[in-house]
């Protein structure tokens, strides 16, 4: 699978989660599932707590927040 057919599983529509990017349509939005790696949890404990959720789906949402940050220079917040 490529990195753009991983990407495809990322959807932003402003009808779902206030037009947050979310997996595949549903109301799973990208930074949910960072903030569930973050805090510890590994992919498989996420599947297994939200069964409607791909191995694929981690892999995009990983991707996804990869080419966020991925700028020639940073500004320190606040």
């Amino acid at each position: 699978m490529t990195s753009q057919n991983v990407l495809q599983r990322i959807t932003i529509d402003p009808d779902i989660c206030f037009g947050k990017p979310v997996i595949r349509g549903m109301r799973y939005p990208v930074e949910f599932i960072l903030e569930l790696l973050s805090s510890g949890m590994s992919p498989e404990e996420i599947l297994e707590d939200y069964p409607s959720l791909e191995k694929e789906d981690i892999a995009a949402c990983l991707l996804f927040a990869t080419n966020a940050v991925k700028f020639k220079s940073a500004q320190p917040v606040g």
